[in-house]
């Protein structure tokens, strides 16, 4: 086959998308056999020979270029996106069942005067622990034995009273606060416990408050947030930093109180503690003598563990979406 019957080949055939790289892979090979053959013709015909395989590379290129720019407009069309549709119907998330909880505390609080504040979960032992009446020798520790960072003055605070320890050095009486977030102790798991969980603090300090005050206020955050069918009792306790203390107690939503593995067989459930705030913690922060004031925490994981019922805490951190749905 001559060269002029390669070049009216190429010209002739049809040049798609599917066969447009190997068309043009074929066309430069040509090319060079077409300017190398130059040098063996003709110096009459030579000038003949050169045009033709001019208009012949003029015309591959046009064909060529052309079905490329058709593709690359393709592609193009393929991305756009028409911002006039109407958009996929998207699922919505919804607010963690503790969350939601919490937030119904903390509307509460505020409305009564409270100020939120929040401070690190890595905390230093001395606000931690020794500031809130419990020194290193101090066998109350082993009722809150948390996670060491770095032995022994970093750790993972194991409540948030070390928040109102912070907050009583920057700021003089009166106090009224409220402090949220997780805390860690070293807990087993069983249906109450987690190692670790959300908690809620309250502080409240001026003249004349008294345990009367406690009671009120928890009394009637219970009754504001779950209803009149819910029912509390003081229980005697033991807190380093308060005296006198007392556990808060509410009746087993699970059993309704007649004793179930929830409750351990007692009836009722601890959701937290409270109590009048011990001097030695007002010595520590500088407060003078005649001040006074209460302290108070909540579990806040149990919660919702009253609200739907729950068999076991772990549930609400288990992040199964089959469960929340059945809570919304």
């Amino acid at each position: 086959m001559t060269n002029q019957d390669k070049m009216n080949e190429l010209l002739n055939q049809e040049i798609t998308k599917d066969n447009v790289t190997a068309v043009d892979k074929s066309f430069k090979e040509l090319m060079k056999t077409l300017f190398a053959s130059i040098k063996e013709i003709d110096k009459d015909a030579r000038k003949a020979f050169g045009q033709t395989v001019n208009e012949f590379k003029t015309a591959m290129e046009e064909k060529i270029n052309a079905i490329k720019q058709s593709m690359q407009s393709k592609g193009k069309q393929d991305e756009y996106v028409d911002l006039t549709l109407s958009k996929p119907k998207l699922q919505y998330g919804a607010m963690h069942p503790l969350n939601r909880i919490y937030k119904r505390f903390e509307s509460y609080y505020i409305n009564n005067g409270f100020n939120v504040v929040s401070g690190p979960e890595i905390e230093l032992d001395k606000y931690n622990c020794e500031m809130l009446n419990m020194p290193a020798h101090h066998p109350a520790r082993g009722m809150q034995d948390t996670f060491y960072l770095e032995f022994p003055n970093k750790i993972l605070r194991s409540h948030t009273s070390a928040m109102q320890i912070r907050y009583m050095l920057k700021h003089n009486p009166p106090v009224k606060i409220i402090s949220p977030g997780i805390v860690y102790r070293v807990d087993d798991l069983d249906p109450q416990h987690t190692p670790m969980f959300f908690q809620l603090e309250g502080l409240v300090v001026g003249e004349n408050i008294t345990f009367s005050d406690l009671k009120g206020t928890i009394m009637n955050c219970i009754e504001n947030v779950f209803g009149k069918d819910i029912k509390a009792r003081f229980v005697p306790c033991y807190y380093p930093y308060t005296e006198p203390s007392a556990g808060i107690d509410i009746t087993c939503p699970v059993c309704g109180g007649k004793k179930c593995r929830t409750c351990k067989n007692s009836g009722w459930i601890r959701i937290g503690g409270c109590g009048m705030v011990h001097p030695n913690v007002f010595k520590n922060v500088g407060y003078p003598e005649n001040i006074q004031g209460f302290a108070f925490g909540y579990g806040m994981s149990k919660f919702p563990q009253i609200e739907y019922k729950l068999p076991e805490l772990r549930i609400l951190h288990d992040n199964n979406i089959k469960v929340f749905k059945q809570l919304h």
